[in-house]
Formats: C-alpha cells, sequence, structure tokens
C-alpha cells in the first residue's frame, strides 16, 4: 500500500513474531516464547498494543521482567501499552509514544519501527537486543481482522 498513514489505522492481530541474529539463525524469547498471541489497534493517531505468551502456566513462564534495547518490557509472558503514533511515509516508519505501559518505566518512551502494509498484512521490523543482550531483528506480521 502506498499511503501508510491511512493502511495503518484498524485491528491486527499477530500471525508471527521472528528474531533472528545477524547470521539469520532464530532466537527464541523466553519472556513471551516462540508464538506469542498479539492485538494491535490503531486509530487515527492512538493504538494500543498487547502480547502474551501462549501458556502461561507457572511452569511455562519466565517470572521477571525483560526489555531488549528498542523495545518495552515484559512482565510475566505479558506485555501492553498504549499511547500516539505517526506515520513517516517517505521513511516508512511508524514512530509511537507510550502513554501507558504494563511496566512503569516504559511510560514515556518513543519507539521506532519500519513498517510495511500490504492490504491485510501489517509487518513492523526493528532492531534490538535479545533478553541477554545480543543484538537481533524482530519481525511481526499482522493480519487486517474485519
Amino acid at each position: 500500500m502506498n499511503n501508510l498513514k491511512s493502511g495503518v489505522p484498524g485491528i491486527w492481530q499477530l500471525e508471527s513474531r521472528i528474531d533472528t541474529d545477524s547470521s539469520g539463525n532464530r532466537e527464541i524469547d523466553p519472556i513471551l516464547g516462540s508464538d506469542p498471541l498479539g492485538i494491535l489497534c490503531f486509530s487515527k493517531d492512538r493504538f494500543a498494543a498487547q502480547f502474551m505468551k501462549r501458556d502461561r502456566s507457572e511452569s511455562q513462564i519466565a517470572a521477571r521482567s525483560a526489555q531488549g534495547a528498542n523495545n518495552s518490557s515484559a512482565v510475566n509472558g505479558y506485555d501492553a501499552y498504549f499511547g500516539t503514533y505517526t506515520v513517516d511515509e517517505a521513511t516508512g516508519t511508524l514512530s509511537i509514544r507510550l502513554d501507558g505501559a504494563i511496566t512503569p518505566s516504559n511510560i514515556g518512551s518513543r519507539f521506532e519501527r519500519h513498517i510495511e502494509v500490504r492490504e491485510n498484512e501489517l509487518s513492523i521490523q526493528l532492531a534490538t537486543t535479545s533478553t541477554d543482550g545480543k543484538p537481533i531483528t524482530r519481525t511481526l506480521t499482522f493480519s487486517r481482522l474485519p
């Protein structure tokens, strides 16, 4: 889609969240797991995001907070935040500012992501780090809900 600003608004369901290192090897996030659930909701200039590890039973979650560079913190297999956003058509980036977050230290944080919207698919990519500080690229793919 050529016009990102008009393509982003809507409700988006997470289809995949894949972290890879510089060699292309997949890294599994111990906080949210290899196949988390997620939803993004965008209005004209506001958004809300929620991500959750599929199995949050006591034995399956890492009971700690973790944050990679250029990323919010998840707690006990769950991450949620909301705020405002802007789209830069020329650079294909989405800039977000967190007005609220599950982790208080994330409130006021600003993050930038590369995005693409194609029909009913939203792709978000960002450079971040794994929980142990290793540089990774995170690619999130969402489908638009009716």
